[in-house]
């Protein structure tokens, strides 16, 4: 707490030349006790890294957003790194099967992190409604989303910005899975088997 302190500075009496005596009394001065001052956080600085699949390419480019996320925050002098936290093989159409995500979320609202950084809104999420719902509690705490690759975000841009995004990433999980979907009639209508069929054991020869 500051404190005030009071000096009272000596009185002056001073001769007139019509003889009367004036006694002058000087403007009290404060003196304010010093208060040190308390040095400033570091923002902490989490970032969130996922892959939907858990095919070869996919674990490369896990690994490699595990590697550049752990990189990119620890040499910034300005942030202090908070942690990284990942699903690996799980969809972001849904938020209910990705513990990584909702931990991170956690967190935040705990207030543990003042800032996200993830690759792009479809990492964040698919899903239009959980996408404006996360960034919209972060916000409301002052947490930041960053997506690197659209250079955007959560303060920076507009709700309808991330609304677009949000829709487009969307539509392309919308479309992914019906291509796989059709790939798997297509094969079933030609007598195609796929490599793993879960209860049964595929040998090779004619029956």
């Amino acid at each position: 707490m500051t404190q005030f302190m009071t000096a009272a500075p000596p009185e002056a009496v001073r001769v007139m030349p019509d003889g009367r005596k004036v006694t002058a009394i000087p403007a009290r001065v404060q003196a304010c006790a010093a208060v040190p001052l308390q040095p400033v956080r570091k923002p902490r600085v989490a970032a969130y890294a996922r892959v939907s699949t858990d095919q070869e390419e996919q674990e490369t480019s896990f690994e490699a957003q595990r590697d550049y996320y752990g990189s990119l925050i620890r040499n910034n002098p300005e942030w202090e790194y908070s942690g990284l936290y990942t699903d690996d093989g799980i969809s972001a159409t849904s938020t209910a099967r990705r513990e990584g995500f909702n931990r991170l979320i956690a967190d935040a609202l705990a207030g543990k992190i003042d800032r996200i950084i993830t690759k792009s809104v479809s990492r964040f999420a698919r899903n239009t409604v959980d996408l404006l719902q996360n960034v919209r509690k972060l916000k409301a705490l002052g947490i930041e989303t960053q997506f690197l690759t659209a250079n955007m975000t959560s303060m920076g841009n507009s709700e309808f910005v991330l609304t677009i995004f949000g829709a487009l990433a969307q539509e392309e999980s919308a479309n992914t899975s019906k291509r796989v979907k059709f790939g798997k009639k297509m094969n079933a209508e030609k007598g195609r088997v796929p490599n793993i069929v879960y209860g049964y054991d595929k040998t090779i020869g004619d029956y």
